[in-house]
């Protein structure tokens, strides 16, 4: 640095050893370890002895000393099971010199990104156009960090792009749950995204002119991943696509699915899920339940609630164990009545004083009467926000509502 003032050059050069973890050491001629200083212990060198053959104790150098060409680097050589370093090699009259300068930071943030890219599977052709986006723009930021010397204003411009993708991911999911129904019997439900892409979804269906389906699912964790996999099991259960099952039996229906998409094979990911079938006919609801929060069947109209039952069908987790077999059970909806599906993000609810929202509390908010043309479902919503306080939710707020009449019988 000739043209650089001696102060800058020195203001430079600490600032490189307060950030970074330096080691080096000088071979001679012979490859003998003549001289070795800075952090030696952070990259796994603190055993080196002066006086011994260099590449017998650092593996690394084999066949790169002596020097052909000097000055030499490698990048991101793994210098210990907690550290990489980039590698300098140069040549002078003393012999040749070897400095590791510390790049850990580095290294780890992209076998991070490089990680959440993998976690990315195809669903569908516009699943597919998604993927490859977020692929392409994780890739660009990985370069992005790499790349010590880009602006601030183009990680922002990149940072800005993912969140447009990670957008027109969610806006995706939202477009593929089923419109609202106002008969045989009426269907509405609010779905609030958190901050992130979660692992909620919901669904229902005719199966045949006689039986209707229902399920809520709820994927462990958040981001592309437990998104993509929440997308992927309704796409399954709305094209029948488990061969050999009867899509009229929640117990068989669980079952296959716990078979299909089995934790190890899914990036260590699980899901819990409530399926039902409703029979017109005979009004009867078979159900079962993979770790998912029981349903709620409310007895009587808006305002006048008789009992309320909790529809829990127990059952593990499903994804854990291959060997499960599900149970159902089976009731008789009432007229009138209301069902409520949910996740455990409408009702797990940190207040704002750090305190938990208690399931009976939940339940309480339900069977309030309200003015009829009030919805319960936004009644809910505004109730939990309210003892959130300010801020997003932390979970997919997703609640979904049957409610059953004979009027359309």
């Amino acid at each position: 640095m000739a043209d650089v003032p001696a102060s800058v050059a020195d203001y430079l050069r600490s600032l490189l050893y307060t950030e970074r973890t330096i080691a080096y050491f000088l071979v001679d001629s012979s490859l003998m370890l003549i001289h070795a200083g800075g952090d030696l212990a952070s990259h796994g060198l603190e055993s080196l002895e002066i006086g011994r053959p260099a590449c017998e104790q650092v593996g690394f150098l084999e066949g790169l000393l002596p020097l052909a060409e000097s000055p030499f680097l490698l990048k991101a050589v793994q210098t210990s099971p907690e550290r990489a370093a980039d590698v300098h090699l140069f040549s002078n009259h003393e012999g040749d010199w070897v400095v590791l300068i510390d790049v850990t930071a580095e290294h780890e943030q992209a076998r991070r990104m490089q990680q959440k890219a993998y976690d990315m599977t195809l669903l569908s052709e516009r699943e597919a156009r998604l993927i490859r986006q977020l692929e392409a723009a994780n890739l660009e930021l990985q370069r992005t960090y790499r790349a010590l010397e880009t602006s601030r204003e183009t990680l922002l411009r990149t940072n800005h792009r993912l969140a447009m993708e990670l957008e027109e991911a969610a806006n995706y999911i939202r477009s593929i749950l089923p419109p609202a129904l106002s008969e045989p019997f009426v269907v509405e439900w609010r779905f609030v995204p958190s901050t992130e892409l979660g692992g909620d979804f919901f669904g229902y269906h005719w199966i045949d002119e006689d039986h209707f389906v229902l399920y809520v699912l709820d994927v462990s964790g958040h981001g592309i991943g437990a998104a993509l996999l929440s997308v992927a099991v309704a796409n399954t259960l709305r094209s029948e696509a488990l061969a050999g099952t009867d899509f009229r039996d929640p117990a068989e229906v669980l079952t296959a699915l716990n078979q299909a998409y089995l934790m190890e094979n899914h990036n260590n990911l699980f899901l819990t899920i409530w399926y039902g079938v409703y029979h017109q006919q005979t009004r009867r609801l078979e159900y079962a339940s993979a770790g998912h929060p029981p349903a709620l069947l409310l007895h009587g109209r808006r305002g006048n609630v008789g009992q309320i039952e909790q529809l829990q069908s127990i059952g593990p987790i499903l994804g854990i164990e291959s060997e499960v077999i599900y149970r159902s059970q089976k009731c008789t909806v009432p007229f009138p009545s209301r069902l409520f599906l949910f996740s455990d993000g409408a009702y797990e609810i940190q207040k704002s004083d750090g305190t938990m929202l208690k399931f009976s509390e939940f339940l309480d908010v339900l069977v309030r009467p309200l003015a009829e043309n009030k919805s319960e479902l936004d009644y809910v919503l505004e109730f939990v926000r309210g003892v959130h306080g300010p801020g997003p939710l932390e979970d997919d707020f997703s609640m979904v509502k049957f409610e059953f009449s004979e009027i359309f019988q």
